[in-house]
């Protein structure tokens, strides 16, 4: 596996305008990172800020952009999934336009096509975000 890899939108099922990742940092079976450029006119910034719904995404995306590279590098389809539910949201403070996250997820557990993940933010090495996150994976 050669990281980073920048030509991600195969690997998750969103689509432009909708993507909240930009490369794929790392991926194993258990954690994957990513990184993301907040540009100006996002979806979910608001007043030159990345809104909190923006920070959720971006950890249900770095976890969908990690299980695809994986479903690509052993031949499988990638798979679409949604959030099932969140626990323990921490925001601690939203990044601005032209800040770029760093956001890892690591698998807690995984029952039938419901994975729970634990997932942080992270901006100018400072933790803006963190929770723990239900997905649920429709095309299992």
């Amino acid at each position: 596996m050669k990281f980073p890899v920048e030509d991600i939108v195969s690997l998750i099922p969103q689509k432009p305008p909708f993507v909240m990742v930009g490369k794929l940092l790392h991926t194993d079976a258990t954690v994957a990172r990513s990184s993301f450029l907040i540009l100006e006119g996002n979806v979910f910034e608001k007043d030159g800020f990345f809104q909190e719904s923006g920070l959720l995404e971006n950890i249900a995306q770095t976890a969908a952009l990690g299980a695809g590279y994986l479903a690509q590098d052993e031949n499988r389809p990638v798979v679409s999934g949604y959030i099932a539910a969140v626990n323990n949201l921490e925001v601690f403070s939203l990044p601005a336009v032209n800040d770029e996250l760093i956001t890892e997820i690591r698998i807690e557990n995984r029952i039938f096509n419901v994975t729970v993940i634990s997932g942080k933010v992270w901006n100018k090495c400072e933790l803006i975000a963190g929770c723990e996150m239900k997905l649920f994976s429709a095309d299992e």
